[in-house]
């Protein structure tokens, strides 16, 4: 890592502190050797402006190219790379200057109005640039621009546009600047940061002086609350900072928080560096180091992305942060990747910027230079907080430090009284809290009073997310619980989890919160219900606390989360029996999400065998709010009313399993069942068609669809002809699908053809199940989501179905047509996900149950589906469960004889030829 502070206001022209020595990066003897030469020998000039830019374009080439081989090679000297860029770019603008005034405009004794000063202001003032950083330029005259100037700057920017900088200018007289800067906040902002580069100095020491005297004394306050404000807006827009895919430069955390905090501190203190804050008193040593090492690596990561993509690119997306994490060396570790580590890297560091921000405000506070927080503006009185505390600000701050920490526990209490009062945690307060988190030892980890205030912040306020948000950012859950310290920050690289696993574990705190306050009700029945009857809240909200605290490392995180609970519970004060189960739901947290998105519901095997694991309601209630909380917590649009609707049906079914007994869950009474609700449904119908229809079928379609299918599948199939096609899409917003019914003459494969015309169609498949009545016609329903996770519109519909059956009808081949949609983006081709395929003889009473475990693409589930009818495989259904970019499909089957597939050289020749089928696939997809 860097171990200096970045000196802003230092200019970039001096060559101190740069990653190559300054002639290695620009030669200015040898450039003014070979601009004389050619000044000789050019004939205008036009010739003599071409033969200028040749030569500063290679030297900006070679000097780009030095500074890239020497960060490469030192991948954490952020601060050196970044003053190299911006010293070689002063110089590029000086030649400029230079050719402009000798050579082509030539003016020996200008007059007092041709004066002209170029400055370099906003982030490039500063000194500081990423290799494709903007250039922004001021091109500074006393008065009236005159024409010479204007030829003199037209001159220098066509030649910096030749050499491909991205040059933002603007002409102004000082006069221009200080009304502009008046008017406009990012105009002032960059004024602030203004650089003399060359040309007249005087003018540009004019500037400096009017700007202060004239527009910044006595703004301070102003200025604060507009970069404030501007800094929420731009987090509302970015995301929250552990938002796995964070903009490095606007982002929560980034760049530019650090940089609002240099902005304030130039305005305010008149400093330059964060060196200088700790003179001040705003920083401590300690503070001003984790200053520094985040300010460093963020620049480092930021150079790292533009050179990588060789243009100005600020995402960390997914295929970006694999590069940018092999160029700064991390590597693979037997239980995370590299990447992973990187990313706990930033996130760590992001964190940090947040308290410093804060630290920072609290300082401005103090001097009365920010407005006093809007809820105090609002309701002046103060609440009542305990004794030890006081009300500074609006927010809860500490008496007496001394006496504070004369007790250890009182590091724990803070927190308790900010949510019985309300009331925020004043920064000092949190400062004191992270200085002296040693105190929080073994002694305060295992006091029953240490227990009882967690577990109260947990349980007693109604707000324990803000709680243990909190706790974490000061690094004082850790210190309370170390078996959660390697989870903080955790990023797991995937597209299905939005947030590090620290914080997804606080949204889902989070989630149980608000289904107990009833915020809820409608959309999580279930759940809502369950909470209301009542539960053993201390298990679930210990549970759903250390639920993924396993992961990241090489053993399964649900076995040894288990482990890890076993000795946690007891800890927090919980009794034997509640930490068995505590310890029961952390090692089976994933069993209902599993049964319920990837195994049929409909075969009653699944219910018994999840009841079996179950056992009790008790168990049967916990489990399914933490499921349902786990789900949400993962982030915006994963929970949807599909998922929504099969836990809802696991847990009702489930639930009259254990108290009826598992015997009634049998394949007969469910037959009987749903012949008796079709019966009732078709009362249009004559006895005699009736009869018919209910005898067309074999068991199995009574078993595993809704009365509502088997209505539309009775009329589809009505006086059907062996030519037919009969197709009935139908919008099921209480499933977030749509769900199509097929009816046509059954043949070989047929499982695998109308995947291919669903995904041609742009459709996935989210569940399917394929039958064939006694007369040979094959009965199958797919419930499908457009791109977007949601049902198709009914506009859409009659374009989905025209597809469709072109396809059936053989106007259009799948295995063709579908290969220009089954392309994998950039962004997504940097997960690994291993394949997995396993045959399951137990899970269900007729089936061989094959689950298909690998990489999700458009073309997965055709490709699939038709190896497995090339080797003469029947598939009763399918459910498929996508994660990100991982796909789960299992597939209900049976041999050509009816069988199961119990053989292990059938099952080892059916898995051969699913893989061929997948890395097929996968090369198409990467092509």
């Amino acid at each position: 890592m860097p171990d200096s502070d970045p000196a802003l206001a230092a200019p970039a022209g001096d060559d101190a502190g740069l990653i190559r020595p300054p002639e290695e990066i620009f030669d200015a003897a040898g450039f003014a050797r070979d601009l004389e030469a050619a000044a000789q020998a050019a004939p205008d000039g036009g010739a003599l402006r071409l033969e200028a830019v040749r030569l500063l374009r290679a030297a900006r080439e070679a000097g780009n190219a030095a500074i890239a081989e020497a960060f490469r090679a030192r991948p954490f000297e952020a601060r050196a790379t970044v003053r190299a860029y911006a010293w070689l770019t002063d110089r590029l603008v000086e030649a400029a200057w230079t050719v402009a005034t000798e050579r082509l405009h030539p003016c020996p004794n200008p007059t007092e109005g041709e004066r002209i000063a170029i400055l370099a202001v906003g982030g490039y003032g500063r000194g500081e640039m990423a290799p494709h950083s903007d250039v922004d330029l001021l091109f500074l005259s006393p008065w009236k621009i005159t024409a010479w100037a204007e030829s003199v700057t037209e001159s220098m920017l066509y030649m910096l546009w030749d050499l491909k900088l991205k040059v933002g200018h603007a002409s102004r007289t000082v006069k221009d600047c200080l009304r502009l800067g008046g008017e406009d906040m990012t105009i002032r902002t960059a004024l602030l940061e203004q650089r003399h580069l060359c040309g007249n100095a005087a003018l540009s020491a004019e500037l400096d002086a009017r700007l202060r005297a004239e527009l910044f004394e006595g703004s301070e306050r102003a200025f604060i609350e507009a970069k404030l404000e501007e800094r929420d807006a731009r987090h509302a827009k970015r995301g929250a900072r552990y938002m796995v895919e964070p903009n490095v430069k606007e982002g929560k955390g980034g760049l530019r928080d650090l940089q609002s905090l240099y902005w304030i501190a130039k305005y305010v203190h008149h400093v330059d560096t964060a060196e200088a804050l700790v003179e001040l008193g705003v920083f401590t040593a300690e503070e001003h180091d984790r200053f520094r090492r985040a300010e460093a690596f963020l620049w480092a990561v930021r150079c790292h992305l533009h050179l990588i993509a060789g243009r100005a690119v600020e995402q960390l997306s997914f295929d970006m942060q694999v590069e940018v994490a092999a160029a700064m060396g991390y590597r693979d570790s037997r239980a995370r990747r590299g990447v992973e580590h990187f990313m706990q890297a930033y996130f760590l560091h992001a964190t940090a910027v947040g308290d410093l921000t804060r630290i920072f405000l609290t300082a401005l506070e103090a001097e009365h230079r920010k407005g006093a927080p809007l809820l105090e503006r609002l309701f002046r009185r103060k609440p009542r907080v305990r004794k030890g505390y006081t009300v500074l600000n609006g927010r809860l701050a500490v008496a007496d430090e001394a006496a504070f920490l004369a007790d250890k526990l009182n590091l724990l209490r803070l927190f308790e009284e900010g949510l019985r009062t309300g009331l925020l945690i004043h920064p000092d307060a949190m400062r004191l809290v992270r200085a002296n988190l040693h105190l929080i030892d073994e002694e305060v980890r295992r006091s029953r009073e240490g227990s009882r205030i967690f577990l109260d912040l947990l349980l007693k306020h109604g707000n324990p997310e803000r709680a243990l948000r909190r706790m974490n950012e000061l690094g004082a859950l850790a210190a309370l619980l170390p078996e959660f310290a390697p989870v903080v920050a955790m990023m797991q690289f995937n597209m299905y989890h939005h947030y590090t696993v620290d914080e997804h574990t606080i949204q889902c705190i989070g989630q149980l919160a608000r289904i107990e306050r009833g915020e809820l009700e409608e959309s999580l029945p279930v759940a809502s219900g369950i909470l209301q009857e009542g539960v053993n809240r201390r298990v679930l909200y210990v549970a759903l606390l250390l639920h993924d605290i396993g992961k990241g490392r090489e053993e399964d995180h649900s076995i040894l989360g288990a482990r890890i609970a076993r000795r946690v519970a007891p800890r927090l004060g919980l009794k034997k029996g509640e930490a068995e189960t505590v310890e029961w739901l952390v090692r089976h947290h994933l069993l209902m999400s599993d049964m319920a998105q990837k195994r049929d519901i409909a075969d009653p095997r699944t219910v018994r065998d999840f009841a079996k694991a179950v056992r009790t309601t008790e168990r049967l209630d916990l489990l399914t709010v933490l499921t349902v909380c786990d789900i949400r917590g993962v982030g915006p649009g994963t929970w949807n009313n599909w998922k929504a609707a099969l836990i809802r049906a696991l847990y009702r079914q489930t639930r009259r399993a254990l108290e009826g007994g598992l015997e009634a869950v049998t394949r007969e009474n469910r037959e009987a069942e749903a012949k008796k609700a079709l019966r009732a449904r078709l009362d249009d119908w004559d006895a005699a068609a009736v009869r018919r229809e209910l005898g067309r079928h074999y068991p199995a379609y009574w078993q595993g669809l809704h009365v509502t299918a088997h209505e539309v599948f009775a009329r589809l199939l009505r006086d059907i002809g062996p030519e037919d096609v009969r197709i009935d899409p139908h919008p099921d917003e209480d499933r977030d699908a749509t769900r199509i019914c097929f009816a046509l003459a059954d043949h070989p494969g047929i499982f695998s053809r109308l995947a291919g015309a669903l995904a041609l169609a742009g459709a996935n498949v989210v569940d399917a199940r394929t039958y064939t009545s006694r007369d040979g016609y094959a009965t199958a329903v797919f419930w499908v989501q457009d791109a977007e996770g949601a049902p198709f519109e009914r506009e859409r519909l009659p374009r989905l179905s025209e597809t469709i059956e072109k396809t059936l009808k053989g106007e259009v081949i799948p295995r063709e047509a579908i290969r220009p949609k089954d392309r994998l983006k950039k962004r997504e081709r940097a997960f690994r996900v291993p394949t997995s395929i396993t045959f399951d003889n137990d899970g269900s009473d007729i089936y061989t149950i094959i689950e298909v475990d690998t990489r999700d693409r458009p073309g997965l589930l055709y490709d699939l589906t038709r190896a497995l009818a090339d080797a003469h495989v029947n598939i009763a259904s399918a459910v498929i469960a996508t994660y990100g970019e991982q796909a789960v499909d299992s597939f209900y089957v049976k041999d050509m004889f009816g069988l199961k597939y119990h053989s292990a050289a059938k099952q080892r020749a059916l898995e051969a030829r699913l893989r061929s089928a997948i890395e097929a696939g996968a090369a198409r997809a990467e092509g």
